[in-house]
């Protein structure tokens, strides 16, 4: 095992530049560390239809299809592609005005839906919108248009992202630069049930929450990104944990995903244009964070947030410098992930 593993990180640990194809896609790349994930070249089949800025992707394993968002004027909104690449539908609306964070809710059952957070200054701006797959508006959350002053837990100021978790219950970073700098859990029925919102350095504080994720052990994860911190909190009581810092001295966090065997966390940093996967911690540990791979992206490529496909593995990277999306498949051996 121990020589082949010296040469996985021959072949893969060095610079693994990938020449830009004629579609004008950035895919030079270097892996450092344990190689976990190597680059889909194949992926998507027409890359062509990347035409604005590609802010997030949400995953939904089942149907096996990837929801490409993406912004900037008379451009679809979202884009559809299969796993495989094959491109299958894309979507506009006028309800967005500054979409930054996207999110696929009820994947198992037979209504999925696409959740999509707007940090816009217009009359549509500072809300969490629900879609159906084909992008008809279902709900909103939310003052459209009303920037929060902190008062309303439910009037947000440039929510950040949305993460839904399989029992229904969600949970919202308030403050891409807003007023607001707050994690809120809501039921099922939408009701809070606990927030942190407080601007600041200390604990439960938070300056840019940027990205939100819950593990198996109701752990939720906070990309604390204007403190260079990952928070961790409680999910059923709300209540802190710990903090991780000593990764993100560079840069900061801004996407934070869990693979799809839970061994370890995603964590982007968009200004050294990174992709770190650090070990998770066991059960009633938080402990330092340590980071195990890093996937080096080509200068100004700078990958925003990410998603996983929980039954393959497959991990999809929303890259607003290159206004591309890019996949990374799992190594394997013998069917086993390494």
């Amino acid at each position: 095992m121990a020589t082949l593993f010296l040469l996985m990180m021959l072949l893969y640990g060095s610079i693994s530049s990938q020449p830009a194809g004629s579609s004008g896609l950035r895919r030079d790349y270097q892996l450092t560390g344990r190689p976990l994930y190597k680059l889909d070249l194949s992926w998507p089949r027409s890359p062509e239809l990347f035409t604005g800025e590609v802010f997030g992707v949400a995953v939904d394993q089942y149907a096996a299809v990837v929801y490409v968002a993406q912004r900037g004027e008379n451009v679809p909104k979202v884009l559809v592609f299969t796993t495989d690449g094959e491109f299958l539908m894309s979507w506009n609306t006028t309800t967005l005005e500054m979409p930054h964070g996207i999110f696929l809710a009820d994947a198992a059952s037979s209504n999925p839906t696409v959740w999509i957070t707007d940090v816009g200054n217009g009359p549509y701006g500072h809300c969490v919108k629900q879609y159906s797959p084909s992008g008809k508006l279902l709900q909103v959350l939310g003052s459209p248009g009303k920037a929060g002053s902190r008062v309303n837990p439910l009037e947000f100021d440039q929510p950040a992202e949305i993460f839904v978790h399989s029992s229904g219950e969600m949970y919202i970073v308030d403050g891409d630069g807003g007023m607001n700098n707050r994690l809120i859990k809501l039921s099922k029925e939408q009701e809070v049930v606990w927030m942190h919102g407080e601007k600041g350095q200390g604990l439960a504080e938070f300056y840019i929450p940027h990205s939100v994720t819950v593990d198996n052990a109701q752990r939720v994860w906070v990309a604390d990104r204007g403190n260079k911190r990952i928070q961790v909190f409680n999910a059923v009581t709300g209540d802190w944990l710990g903090t991780w810092g000593s990764c993100f001295s560079e840069d900061a966090p801004y996407s934070v995903r869990l693979t799809a065997d839970r061994k370890y966390f995603v964590v982007v940093q968009l200004n050294t244009n990174q992709i770190s996967l650090l070990d998770v911690p066991p059960v009633g540990m938080i402990g330092q964070c340590r980071v195990v791979s890093v996937i080096q992206l080509a200068e100004e490529v700078k990958p925003h947030l990410v998603d996983l496909d929980l039954k393959m593995g497959a991990l999809y990277v929303a890259e607003i410098g290159a206004q591309q999306a890019q996949k990374f498949t799992p190594f394997s051996l013998g069917g086993a992930f390494l």
